[in-house]
């Protein structure tokens, strides 16, 4: 058996329609603890960087910016907000100063529990409509937990991408690692997923990233409309 599949349960509409339903129901039902527009340097000072090893930030009036430069992967920055169950939303938008040869393979992420050295992520891919939820453990690769292609839902170039991405504990089960893991682009629900196996994945930080296999040295990107929810008490 796939080592990955065995510990994590991808939950689809046409095998598990009512469960599923049940889930995304559950799941999306948040409360908004921060939200940030950008619309000011204050603002977007509140933003923080998480790792990223040349990262360029600036900001327009309704944006904050991020222009990736040499020996550099991924650049990730993190709002104020500290916790495990979070879910992060944010308008991004991968812009067309990238250098064309990365425009195909650059993408636009939000990440979750980010800041042990391990993380959750929910990546697109703008040039090639694309998804990926990876997650990272640290002394572990990379673990792809779910990927989508074709997704019609995912735009391009200097068009914006609605990223929502949840990661919650699931407290009525007898795992306590176990933790459900909601995706959508564009109010499009792209996965599903239960990780019964969430613990070492220490961080608990909540922000976005921009980045590429290999150098993503080049990029550029904008985040708009930044949110942090948590888990609706009632």
């Amino acid at each position: 058996m796939n080592p990955i599949r065995r510990k994590i349960t991808l939950l689809t509409l046409p095998t598990l329609a009512g469960l599923v339903l049940v889930l995304a129901s559950s799941a999306l039902g948040t409360v908004a603890l921060y939200v940030n527009d950008m619309s000011s340097a204050g603002r977007r000072s509140q933003i923080v960087k998480i790792f990223g090893r040349s990262c360029d930030r600036g900001g327009s009036r309704q944006a904050f910016r991020v222009h990736v430069g040499k020996r550099t992967t991924e650049c990730a920055y993190r709002t104020p907000v500290v916790g495990r169950d979070l879910e992060v939303q944010t308008t991004a938008r991968l812009l067309s100063g990238t250098q064309r040869r990365l425009q195909q393979r650059a993408f636009l992420a939000v990440v979750i529990r980010a800041g042990g050295g391990g993380k959750y992520t929910f990546a697109v891919f703008p040039g090639q409509r694309k998804y990926q939820i990876r997650k990272d453990v640290p002394g572990e690769k990379t673990k792809f937990l779910a990927v989508g292609k074709q997704i019609s839902q995912i735009q391009g170039t200097n068009k914006a991408n609605k990223l929502r991405f949840q990661v919650f504990s699931i407290l009525t089960t007898k795992q306590p690692d176990d933790s459900r893991i909601v995706a959508l682009v564009n109010g499009k629900r792209m996965a599903v997923l239960v990780d019964d196996e969430a613990g070492p994945v220490k961080g608990r930080y909540a922000g976005f990233s921009v980045g590429a296999a290999g150098s993503a040295n080049g990029a550029i990107a904008s985040f708009d409309d930044v949110s942090v929810r948590i888990p609706d008490p009632f």
